[in-house]
């Protein structure tokens, strides 16, 4: 597969400086920062933002009482880093951390910003260096703020594999996109192994993570709304690579250039992501509108999502709105039952898909919609319920008013 050509994903037009109306909150870990920490000049460079000097390595409630933390790493003790790595992949998504490290060395800085840090710069630090990488990271931070007024990430959860949720989400798609008042629909494929949703939409030559990543440069400055092939639904499909990729390939800061990207270039992405945690899927998680918790009718998938719901109590996610779906429900099928799985699971399900695997394949096979291999199918009136669901009120409404 050949590399994503320049052209085909270019730039937005330059948006204006950012204005920062709040301020934003700075601690300095002290220890591990050097005898002489540049609070002074800090300060007086970014008057707008609040500097706060710390005589702790990491303080208590850092996600709640700090917007960025800068912490000192000795790369030469293990116990430090593990300490370092464990507090980034728990904090990720909720608080930006910029690490300055002695002994530096290339792998190091590399999985630390797999792990989730903004920056990691070597010690000693210059008042230049430091400056540069601050700017950078307020810029970002006031990015993400302006743009979470615009579209909406949905992210599918999936309670182990075989529930189905590439077909959800391909299927969702194509119904939201039905709709004019849409605004744009993307499928962002980002199972980076495993991902076959262009594949369910028969796109022969999609653009494709690999690709994106190819190409270089910032990408919450590609234009996916341009660059991204089109289904015949009106659907874009940013698809997995075409060879298999490490997961390790992404990192929380390019998930948070993509989504920002996304939102502001579709008015709804469905997301569909593999399903290890890793500190960008948390990332991804925590910068979705909703999440989509798909899982079928048996005991170990049940045993999955009481799993899956945990952890998001765990990171602290629980506050994201989970649509629970209970997929390829068959009607006359013996076993565990409907009202058993949500007794287990501690509450009801949102939704229930029934299965129709004969349909759903000669879709995919075709890659068309339900409606048009067989319309008016039980499936089809189920992924009509979820679209609904999932849509941003605006959009809703436009279907309501369709139909």
């Amino acid at each position: 597969m050949s590399l994503l050509p320049f052209n085909r994903i270019k730039p937005p037009p330059a948006p204006a400086p950012p204005q920062r109306s709040c301020t934003w909150r700075v601690g300095l870990c002290l220890p591990g920062l050097g005898a002489d920490p540049p609070l002074a000049m800090l300060s007086a460079m970014f008057p707008a933002v609040t500097f706060r000097g710390l005589d702790t390595p990491w303080p208590e409630r850092a996600a709640q009482t700090f917007d960025l933390l800068i912490v000192g790493l000795d790369a030469a003790d293990p116990a430090e880093i593990d300490r370092l790595t464990t507090r980034l992949s728990a904090c990720a998504g909720r608080i930006e951390v910029l690490v300055v490290m002695r002994d530096a060395d290339v792998e190091l800085t590399r999985r630390l910003i797999h792990q989730g840090a903004a920056d990691v710069l070597p010690a000693p630090v210059t008042d230049t260096a430091l400056a540069i990488a601050l700017e950078r990271i307020f810029c970002r931070l006031d990015t993400g703020r302006a743009q979470r007024r615009s579209g909406e990430i949905i992210t599918l959860l999936k309670a182990g594999g075989g529930v189905g949720a590439t077909s959800l989400a391909v299927q969702t798609a194509v119904r939201l996109a039905a709709n004019p008042a849409s605004g744009g629909v993307c499928v962002a494929d980002l199972d980076l192994q495993m991902g076959a949703a262009a594949l369910y939409l028969d796109i022969p030559d999609p653009v494709t993570v690999a690709q994106v990543l190819a190409a270089g440069g910032a990408v919450e400055e590609m234009s996916f709304a341009t660059a991204l092939t089109a289904h015949r639904s009106g659907v874009s499909v940013l698809a997995a690579p075409g060879e298999l990729m490490p997961v390790e390939s992404l990192n929380p800061a390019l998930i948070d250039g993509l989504t920002a990207a996304l939102r502001r270039d579709f008015e709804i992405t469905l997301v569909d992501p593999p399903t290890v945690w890793t500190a960008w899927t948390n990332r991804l998680l925590r910068q979705s509108q909703r999440i989509l918790l798909v899982t079928r009718l048996s005991v170990p998938h049940v045993h999955m999502v009481r799993r899956q719901l945990h952890m998001l109590a765990a990171q602290r996610l629980d506050d994201v709105p989970v649509t629970l779906i209970c997929n390829q429900v068959e009607a006359e099928a013996g076993g565990l039952t409907l009202k058993a799985a949500q007794q287990a699971i501690g509450r009801p399900f949102d939704l229930v898909i029934p299965e129709d695997r004969r349909l759903m394949h000669q879709a995919i096979d075709q890659g068309v919609s339900l409606a048009s291999v067989r319309r008016g199918s039980k499936i089809e009136a189920a992924i009509d319920r979820l679209a609904d669901m999932v849509a941003p009120a605006r959009v809703a409404a436009a279907v309501g008013a369709e139909r």
